[in-house]
């Protein structure tokens, strides 16, 4: 499949590789049930509030029957406590529709979960949303390691150490009317090989350097060539270690990759990861037809992780897209019953280790540690019912980088996902920055 990223960068990654297994569909906002039907209205586009959240609580009765019984909701915490209800008796008129107004008491700053409920003589059912109160306020409880920065530097300075061996294999029976295929090979930290693939536009321009977009993967997602119809954009996939064809030496099964030797900050899979994402930059230096001054750098959930630990440890690149990333404040993650806090402790009971030992090397992975240093220009996509990402968390990372650096789309009815207007955002936002018209 070819598809023009002139005018939809990046859709093929945000089609392959952003989502994981993990990730559930969400009730959608309107309801139905033949006869009588809700719609649910925020009272701000993206439902973020400065100060009190409002909601409209539409309900169609198309029988010939009045409908009697209440509408309510229930607002709580992320941690499941109460902060507000209210519930109304409702007589909906036979062949009529109702309009409820409800504006929930001032909460503090935060992301609230928030469920709307009918029950009536022919219907019964439940409509879940979150609401922010003044986002830009949010703050972690949870420090910084002392010696992050120094940690960080020193994984550096080792990969740096490591020949890299640099290899581009041309695959001519992939390739397309426009566009050649490569595969490529590089050494990385621990002098593990990692793979992953180049697409380059066919030009009969001399010299020409391309402007090189490098899509990082989703959790256990093999990313494959990337094709597209533009001249003037080259692509590179990146198989991190223990992904796609990068698996020959560390080659878990799907759900063990998240916790692999996490017990160890200076042997955690993901510590390699990022490293390799460093890797990869280095490669896009070497190459002649690859312009190192246009780079741009994009993943969604474990790569958009990827995408801001780079951001904060790397700017030779120009831009960022970090689309729902994962690991973010991850203490106030610590007693959720998901993925991947699930995993972690799952693996902590079977190695006998004690889980504020794992909290002690994770402080080293979360990307809200990576932000202060972030001096590229980074866009943020977040979906409020991301339980894999909570909006909390992800502002906890958001609010810590630099002003000028930092800008973020909040989509109020999405999860672990972004939509068709952050994909053109982003291609907006990268041809206007190399100058690609």
């Amino acid at each position: 499949m070819m598809i023009s990223l002139k005018s939809l960068i990046p859709i093929i990654q945000l089609a392959i590789f952003l989502t994981i297994e993990h990730a559930n569909a969400k009730t959608p906002v309107h309801k139905a049930d033949q006869e009588v039907s809700t719609t649910l209205i925020a009272g701000s586009k993206d439902a973020v509030f400065s100060s009190r959240a409002s909601y409209t609580f539409n309900v169609k009765n198309t029988t010939d029957a009045p409908q009697t019984g209440t509408v309510s909701y229930i607002a709580v915490t992320p941690a499941g406590v109460t902060v507000a209800k209210e519930s109304r008796k409702v007589n909906i008129s036979k062949q009529s529709s109702s309009r409820f107004d409800f504006t929930i008491p001032e909460q503090k700053p935060g992301f609230y979960k928030i469920n709307f409920m009918i029950n009536v003589s022919d219907y019964d059912d439940t409509t879940r949303r979150v609401f922010g109160i003044r986002p830009e306020e949010i703050q972690s409880q949870h420090g910084r390691p002392a010696d992050f920065d120094s940690f960080w530097q020193a994984t550096k300075s080792e990969l740096a150490t490591v020949n890299p061996q640099f290899k581009m294999i041309e695959k001519a029976d992939q390739e397309t009317e426009n566009r050649k295929v490569y595969l490529i090979e590089m050494r990385s930290l621990d002098n593990i090989t990692v793979r992953g693939w180049l697409t380059i536009p066919k030009s009969t321009i001399k010299n020409k350097r391309f402007s090189t977009f490098l899509a990082l993967p989703g959790y256990q997602v093999d990313l494959k060539p990337m094709l597209g119809e533009d001249d003037d954009i080259a692509i590179m996939a990146l198989n991190v270690r223990g992904q796609g064809n990068s698996r020959d030496v560390i080659h878990p099964k799907r759900l063990d990759f998240i916790s692999l030797n996490v017990e160890d900050k200076n042997k955690y899979v993901l510590r390699g990861a990022i490293m390799d994402c460093i890797r990869a930059i280095d490669f896009i230096y070497s190459r002649p037809e690859l312009d190192p001054k246009r780079i741009e750098v994009s993943g969604g959930s474990m790569g958009g992780f990827l995408a801001a630990a780079v951001a904060g440890l790397d700017n030779r690149v120009q831009l960022i897209s970090s689309q729902n990333p994962i690991l973010s404040d991850i203490r106030n993650l610590s007693d959720q019953d998901d993925w991947p806090m699930y995993d972690l402790h799952k693996y902590a009971g079977e190695k006998g280790i004690k889980f504020d030992k794992v909290l002690d090397n994770l402080d080293y992975f979360d990307i809200k540690n990576f932000a202060q240093n972030i001096q590229t220009p980074i866009l943020l996509g977040i979906g409020l019912l991301d339980h894999l990402a909570p909006p909390n968390n992800e502002y906890a990372f958001y609010n810590l980088i630099p002003r000028k650096y930092r800008g973020i789309m909040v989509f109020k009815d999405l999860g672990h996902e972004v939509p068709m207007t952050y994909i053109i955002k982003e291609g907006h936002r990268m041809r206007d920055k190399f100058g690609l018209f």
